[in-house]
């Protein structure tokens, strides 16, 4: 093996890094000097001096990155922090993938072989534009670590947000945070309860009511409209009432300003120290009352809302037992059509019973047979999102041949060739001819490229990987063909994709059958 030189790493564009440094701390001064001197916000200097004295330890950050690279390990060092790691305590060397606004930035993931990784801060790249720069670094470490220690994997692992690897920190606070919300609100059902019956029991006060208890029944005044201020937007809109009596503004709702006119006179109701309604001689407004209903409803939203996250947890933990790190993990939407199958008749059930759900017979019916189907929902989740171990084919009698009728199956070439120059071809269609692809699903061959079956062998069947793209469906399962000496994938659904083979092989004859076996 050739000798593999040395790598050092520095950050691009170290010079305009250094630059924006000192601009930072020239914007430090300034905004000292500036306040200092008594200049309060919103003062133009201060407020510029201050956003780049902020943005010089970012800058600072980067342009102090450094990555070494040699036959001991790897060191790397940042403003923060120094790490080094002997080529003996890493297993590999991946590729991370962090999804930004708009764009994608990828980093080298070291996996130590206790399990922990650790993210080398160079090389990056954050376009498409430095990908290039950004892999040949990436295979520049990657060749010393062959050298010099034992990479676990052959290719180059890329860890995306659908791959086991990826991580589950997200996931995990929003099943906290919403699992939170629905307890708080869960929590709030009975006052929301207690306060919507005390109203609808409340009665007018008479000249006998006792101060004390005022406050629980219905007082009222007369006004008079000044003006209405109807919002737009979300902002408030408001009644106005003559000489400021009983008080200056009330806040409605837009249809309620609308409502009422300048000069009208209505009356107002009085309970626990708020104005509750206001009727008039054409309109009346009366306030929203949240009702235990309501906020159950909120609950059981919340506490549904965290069982998708909860699945993604699930199947990254039910995965990652078994899988490595750059495979795709299964979509979790089966596990989403099932919390919507159950808030059918979940949300419906507290609305109209918040505080006793199972109180009669008829609500302890509607639970347990909403639970039953529940519980059948999940099992077929469970079951549809199950790993399936790629090289199950259908029988062999579901194999179209040559003179049968077409057959168009979704199935996509991953590299571009000359049967499928950039990647336009969306489906394979078997049958009625010769293998082809073709960029659309049928009926006719129009457009079609024939699949030069002669020159293709399956070496191996594979689930997708991160590597494969976020194009190919998780559940699909993905072919290593030898296109005459140069490597191709060719993806699709598991059993489509068996056919296909089963036709390739097929296609080439007596002599190539047992090359074109996976």
């Amino acid at each position: 093996m050739a000798d593999t030189p040395d790598l050092t790493l520095n950050p691009r564009n170290r010079r305009a890094l250094w630059c924006s440094v000192a601009l930072g701390a020239a914007g430090a001064g300034l905004a000292a000097v500036r306040l200092a001197h008594g200049a309060g916000f919103p003062d133009p200097a201060a407020a510029v001096g201050l956003l780049l004295a902020v943005l010089g330890p970012v800058c600072l950050y980067a342009a102090t990155a450094r990555v070494n690279a040699d036959a001991h390990g790897l060191r790397s060092w940042t403003l923060l922090r120094r790490r080094n790691m002997p080529w003996s305590d890493v297993a590999d060397l991946r590729t991370y993938v962090q999804y930004g606004r708009n764009q994608e930035i990828h980093r080298v993931s070291v996996l130590l072989r206790d399990g922990r990784t650790r993210r080398l801060p160079l090389p990056i790249s954050v376009s498409s534009a430095d990908r290039t720069v950004f892999d040949a670094k990436l295979h520049a470490l990657r060749a010393l670590h062959r050298r010099h220690g034992g990479p676990e994997a052959s290719h180059v692992p890329v860890l995306t947000y659908r791959t086991v690897g990826h991580g589950s920190a997200v996931s995990w606070v929003l099943c906290v945070l919403l699992l939170t919300g629905a307890g708080l609100a869960a929590w709030f059902v009975p006052v929301a309860t207690s306060q919507e019956r005390a109203w609808a029991a409340s009665v007018p006060c008479t000249a006998g009511t006792p101060a004390p208890e005022s406050g629980e029944c219905r007082s009222t005044r007369s006004a008079v409209i000044a003006g209405t201020e109807v919002g737009r937007g979300k902002r408030n809109s408001w009644l106005f009432f003559a000489d400021g009596r009983p008080l200056e503004r009330l806040g409605v709702s837009k249809e309620g300003a609308r409502g009422f006119h300048p000069g009208d006179g209505v009356e107002l109701t009085l309970w626990r120290g708020r104005v509750r309604e206001v009727t008039g001689e054409h309109h009346e407004w009366r306030e929203h009352f949240t009702g235990g209903g309501d906020v159950a409803v909120i609950a059981a939203g919340c506490a549904l809302a965290a069982g998708y996250p909860g699945a993604r947890i699930l199947l990254r933990g039910r995965g990652g037992r078994r899988l490595p790190d750059d495979e795709v993990l299964p979509s979790a939407l089966p596990f989403a059509a099932a919390l919507a199958g159950t808030a059918v008749w979940l949300l419906p059930l507290c609305h109209l019973h918040p505080t006793d759900p199972l109180g009669s017979p008829a609500t302890l019916m509607w639970a347990g047979s909403g639970t039953v189907a529940t519980l059948g929902m999940f099992a077929w989740a469970w079951h549809t999102t199950r790993v399936r171990t790629p090289g199950d084919a259908p029988g062999p009698g579901d194999e179209p041949s040559h003179g049968a009728a077409e057959r168009f199956l979704a199935a996509r070439f991953l590299d571009h060739t000359d049967y499928n120059p950039n990647g336009f071809g969306t489906h394979v269609v078997l049958g009625g001819g010769p293998p082809a692809v073709t960029p659309h699903p049928g009926p006719g061959r129009f457009a079609a490229r024939q699949i030069p079956v002669e020159r293709l062998t399956v070496t191996r069947v594979r689930r997708v990987r991160g590597s494969d793209g976020d194009a190919v469906r998780r559940d699909w399962h993905v072919a290593e063909l030898d296109d005459a000496g140069t490597p191709v994938r060719l993806a699709a659904a598991p059993d489509d994709l068996a056919r296909i083979i089963r036709e390739l092989e097929r296609s080439h004859g007596p002599h190539h059958a047992g090359r074109a076996r996976p």
